[in-house]
């Protein structure tokens, strides 16, 4: 594993004005991650970890402390140069895949590199290897309704891979998913992230998070713990 620091955060916290009260989202959260590192964040309701994963993604900002991204200081950035850094570096795979339903797989694999400015064939052929490598280049034309979940799911997943990000972020990924499903997918992250990708999960269940090589739990705003886990589930 390279040792590159690409999500440096210290002393975070984020705290939310409920009218007079004041909710402590997360408090003085500190921890890294190195690049193809395979991390899973798990937590109860309430824990922060959904605070957390918004903050890493550049969705939400904290209250306190300092966030650098692959050597930019988040911490200073405006709302034009998160929106950039949230599109160039960081896939989202989110539970309710949010794709658009009108769209082929191939046009919602697109979506992001419309965004960057990329020439229309150029974004057709970087799509179409997109679905081929996560399994779908007989699915290509169908639209959402005509996939069954996991393969939106894999769509979802391509969408994330196109622009080729620097962390892919992954928010209960297999809410929506029967078992066997939520297995398959499970090894799609697995391959990518063997293919050299750095991974995020986060998510409530234990048997998901078991496939990550690292977990880091959290309660009440603060890191419980964060440890290597031996038991990760590898693929041959």
């Amino acid at each position: 594993m390279e040792n590159k620091i690409i999500i440096d955060i210290k002393n975070i916290s984020k705290i939310y004005q409920m009218g007079e009260e004041k909710v402590f989202a997360l408090r003085d959260v500190s921890l890294n991650i190195c690049k193809n590192e395979y991390v899973a964040i798990m937590g109860p309701s309430g824990s922060g970890k959904s605070t957390l994963m918004n903050i890493l993604g550049c969705l939400d900002t904290p209250t306190a402390g300092h966030y650098m991204f692959n050597e930019n200081d988040v911490s200073a950035m405006d709302d034009n140069d998160l929106a950039e850094i949230r599109n160039k570096e960081i896939g989202f795979v989110f539970q309710t895949f949010n794709l658009l339903p009108r769209a082929t797989a191939t046009k919602n694999v697109e979506l992001p590199l419309v965004y960057s400015g990329m020439p229309s064939a150029d974004r057709l052929e970087r799509a179409l290897k997109t679905l081929e490598n996560v399994g779908l280049a007989d699915r290509a034309e169908h639209k959402p309704n005509e996939l069954s979940g996991g393969q939106r799911q894999r769509v979802a997943i391509a969408r994330a891979l196109v622009t080729t990000p620097s962390i892919i972020l992954a928010d209960e990924p297999t809410g929506n998913l029967d078992s066997k499903t939520g297995e398959e997918i499970m090894k799609l992250f697995n391959d990518l992230w063997k293919k050299g990708n750095t991974i995020i999960l986060v998510t409530h269940e234990e048997d998901i998070a078991l496939h990550a090589g690292r977990i880091i739990r959290l309660r009440d705003g603060l890191i419980e713990s964060d440890y290597i886990n031996h038991k990760q589930v590898k693929y041959d």
